[in-house]
């Protein structure tokens, strides 16, 4: 810079005191000239305006004011002619160009900032308590030192990016951040990132809900466990505190959220390695993978970029129930590829295959008839799977477990995981497929010397129902030996629709053999066998035209249901079922009823009440026919023991009849 030449000022004393009324004036809006000789006299007037009130100041300002707008105009500082200045000891030995010099000089050193907006400062100094940054403005900023908590070794002349929150606050101060530099810096780097598809390198704070968080450029964001890798993440804690990778997959400036990806990165390195393995994938060829996932059906197995499924009856010849039985995630298998589908990029592996199959090596010994042991592997309705050696199963059919005719659950006698012996009926080597029987290693009851007398017919035995069916019930009688009790045959006396009205399952009966064939396996029964036939004896005590009290079970448009004495039933046709004053005979009601006839082969008895009062129908009953005593007393006594619903008539009458009868047993004796 030039240095001016010093030149002594006139002495104008008296117009110093006049500058406090030249500010004034020049609030008013008026450039007040004080080496003009003629205005001095008005400037002293109006200095001693300043002990004058305010209205007269006001008038003395404007009377300077007037004067000065008279004249020209000053000429501005912008086109004052330095050079044409010509005044000793003022702006002597300046050029232009030196002035031009001198205003760039000056301009750089003073920089204009702008409030929140990032600028780039030199640390100048450092205090406990804050670093003093310079920005190139008229005044240093201060920082706390807290915010530089990541930068330990910070010394003076580093170069640091800041934020200017004020350019001047109340106490006259630069405020500026560093924290508010780095967020802004940072989401101008991830916007940068998200448009251009960039690698960020971020690092793993912590561990969140369903992934993990991550800071990149000094902002949280959120990395998804599903996109942490290609295969599922067992463990997110492994991440914490490290470095990784990433890409920024979403803004959403709204929320201030960031989501990352470190899955893309590695997507894109498989993708080229998967290109490679599906142009050389061939059927039998054997790979080596890692074992990424495991489910009920089966493992799926990472092959470097692709993933193939391991089904779980490829993975052991022999049978399982989860693949965990043999296999563990992230171990490293052999395996080879069963089939490979091109357009679906499916690949089906196999493990079983690289061994040889367990019925290659079955012994040669086991052929139609040896006995095996073995394990229950699965028990299904129509059987059961023995497993005799690894890979090497025979089926039980329900049918080969026992003797009995009458089928049955398997699983009410076998379980599985019960070892069992049992005898091969049917093997065939080339179908790798084997049936057997347990039945066969305890001898046929139909076969043995004793049945034809054991169950002779007439001979009486006591049994269990197994099963029921509408036109009867199978009896085991024992193990092996069923027999059928036709619905007819369960009753003397009682009409039975279905066996279910008379007994239920598992209920013990006692029955009569009916008839025998061995050859077949087949045996009648009958329980009402049991009893004699009740009915011979019915002949004499219900004889057409004798009066019964019968109660009414049952009624329907044609007629009634009627229960007689000792348990057996009758019917009344409807118009028989009538009351002497025309009144309805209901359900439960318990009345006479006159036998209108008897049938002892249908064992059917038909009665009517309105024969009791009604002379018509009395005729209409037929006589009763003279009959030859009834040999029945023993089932006579057999009834008159189990039923209490007898009348005093009846009884009396069978009185009567079982004396005749004896007495006709000691008459055909003596002839």
């Amino acid at each position: 810079m030039t240095k001016q030449k010093e030149t002594k000022p006139k002495a104008k004393p008296e117009n110093d005191d006049l500058k406090p009324v030249a500010k004034k004036a020049s609030k008013a809006g008026v450039e007040i000239e004080l080496d003009e000789e003629d205005e001095l006299a008005e400037f002293r007037k109006a200095k001693k305006a300043e002990e004058l009130g305010e209205e007269e100041t006001a008038r003395i300002i404007s009377n300077v004011a007037d004067r000065m707008s008279s004249k020209a105009s000053p000429v501005s500082l912008d086109s004052f002619d330095w050079n044409a200045f010509d005044r000793k000891g003022f702006g002597e030995g300046y050029s232009q160009k030196d002035h031009e010099e001198l205003t760039n000089l000056y301009s750089g050193t003073v920089t204009s900032v702008n409030e929140s907006e990032v600028v780039e400062g030199i640390v100048v100094g450092i205090n406990d308590k804050d670093v003093i940054l310079n920005i190139g403005f008229k005044s240093d900023g201060l920082v706390p030192v807290a915010e530089f908590k990541d930068l330990p070794n910070l010394k003076i002349g580093d170069k640091i990016d800041l934020f200017i929150e004020e350019r001047e606050n109340a106490m006259g101060q630069l405020v500026l951040s560093r924290r508010k530099a780095k967020l802004v810096k940072g989401w101008e780097n991830i916007q940068k990132g998200f448009d251009q598809d960039l690698v960020i390198e971020g690092f793993v704070k912590r561990r969140t809900k369903g992934g993990l968080i991550v800071d990149v450029y000094g902002i949280e964001a959120f990395l998804p466990g599903s996109q942490i890798d290609v295969k599922p993440i067992r463990d997110f804690d492994i991440y914490v505190n490290k470095s990784i990778e990433v890409k920024v997959v979403k803004i959403n400036y709204s929320n201030d959220n960031v989501v990352v990806s470190h899955k893309v990165l590695i997507e894109k390195d498989l993708e080229q390695q998967k290109a490679v393995i599906l142009n050389n994938l061939e059927k039998g060829q054997v790979l080596e993978g890692v074992i990424k996932n495991m489910t009920n059906f089966g493992v799926f197995i990472d092959l470097g970029g692709v993933d193939g499924l391991l089904h779980i009856t490829d993975i052991s010849w022999g049978r399982i129930n989860h693949p965990d039985e043999l296999l563990k995630l992230d171990q490293v298998v052999k395996v080879v590829v069963l089939d490979f589908d091109e357009d679906k990029k499916r690949i089906s592996l196999g493990m079983k295959q690289l061994t040889p199959h367990p019925w290659d090596s079955l012994p040669a010994e086991i052929i139609v008839g040896s006995k095996v042991k073995g394990k229950i592997v699965n028990v299904a309705d129509y059987g059961a799977f023995l497993e005799i050696q690894p890979g090497v199963e025979g089926l039980i059919h329900v049918s080969e477990m026992s003797w009995s005719q009458h089928l049955r659950n398997p699983q009410d006698f076998i379980k599985v995981g019960e070892e069992l012996e049992a005898v091969v009926l049917t093997i065939d080597r080339d179908e790798r497929k084997m049936s057997l029987g347990i039945k066969q290693l305890t001898e046929d009851p139909w076969t043995r010397q004793d049945v034809l007398t054991k169950y002779a017919i007439n001979t009486k035995h006591k049994g269990v129902v197994r099963n029921l069916t509408n036109f009867g019930l199978f009896i085991e009688l024992e193990e092996g030996i069923d027999g059928l009790v036709h619905v007819s045959d369960l009753s003397w006396t009682r009409k039975i629709k279905h066996p279910s009205e008379f007994i239920k399952v598992g209920d013990p009966l006692e029955v009569v053999v009916l008839e025998l064939d061995a050859a077949n396996r087949r045996l009648a029964l009958s329980h009402k066998h049991m009893e004699e036939n009740p009915w011979d004896a019915f002949e004499s005590v219900f004889q057409v035209g004798s009066v019964h009290k019968c109660t009414v079970i049952s009624k329907t448009d044609k007629g009634a249901i009627l229960e007689l004495p000792y348990g057996i039933e009758g019917f009344c046709s409807a118009k028989n079922l009538v009351r002497e004053d025309e009144g309805k005979i209901e359900a439960g009601e318990a009345l006479d009823f006159k036998v209108l006839e008897f049938s002892k082969d249908e064992r059917r008895i038909a009665l009517s009440h309105k024969a009791i009062w009604s002379a018509e129908e009395e005729k209409a009953a037929a006589p009763a026919k003279k009959r030859a005593p009834a040999k029945g007393g023993k089932a006579i006594d057999k009834i008159n023991k189990d039923t209490e619903k007898s009348t005093l008539g009846d009884i009396e009458a069978l009185s009567a009849l079982k004396d005749k009868m004896n007495a006709d047993k000691t008459k055909g004796s003596a002839e």
